[in-house]
């Protein structure tokens, strides 16, 4: 695994994007601070670049780098979290102003499978983590759903065999609304 991870990372380094597995669904990355690298997704996935996009860390350590205020109520959650959970939090920063929503959130996961955690440490940034799918498409539960048009236009494509989720499904969605207060968007 360690050999396939540093060969990830360097791709990402690269400016590269790949079709790599997550805590929920397979997903399309990129190294999240690497503005050309997160338009070439737009791209992929015929989005509309309005649109911001879910990032994943390995540990919640590096939230200070990438949100500015972090609300008191997501240091009691996040260590309690038992399954994927993606947090809206209220202040991006240190990311390209794309990824961040209008109202200047940014949308993080802290991911527990071993692949994509690792990965993530070994670059040493966030990784853009969305739905290996067309914008407009259904998300794909299973690597055999994804459209070999999405797979031909990635720059690599992690093997199979370092996919440890069988949920195979979105992530909860809580966004905070203050120090104190949150709400859940999906379960």
């Amino acid at each position: 695994m360690e050999q396939e991870i540093e060969k990830c990372a360097e791709l990402l380094r690269a400016g590269k994007v790949l079709l790599y597995p997550t805590d929920t669904v397979w997903g399309i990355g990129c190294d999240a601070t690497n503005e050309e690298a997160l338009m070439k997704i737009y791209h992929i996935k015929q989005r509309d670049a309005k649109k911001s996009m879910i990032i994943l860390l390995d540990s919640a350590e590096r939230l200070p780098m990438y949100v500015k205020m972090i609300p008191l109520v997501a240091w009691d959650l996040i260590p309690h979290v038992s399954r994927p959970t993606t947090f809206i939090y209220p202040t991006a920063q240190n990311l390209p102003a794309r990824l961040v929503h209008n109202d200047g959130t940014i949308a993080i996961r802290i991911v527990q499978q071993e692949f994509c955690r690792r990965l993530i440490r070994t670059l040493g940034k966030p990784i853009i983590s969305t739905s290996a799918n067309i914008a407009s498409q259904p998300t794909p539960q299973t690597f055999a759903d994804i459209s070999p048009e999405v797979i031909q236009q990635m720059d690599y494509v992690v093997p199979q065999q370092y996919a440890s989720s069988y949920d195979y499904k979105p992530s909860r969605l809580i966004k905070f609304l203050d120090d104190y207060n949150f709400t859940v968007i999906r379960d």
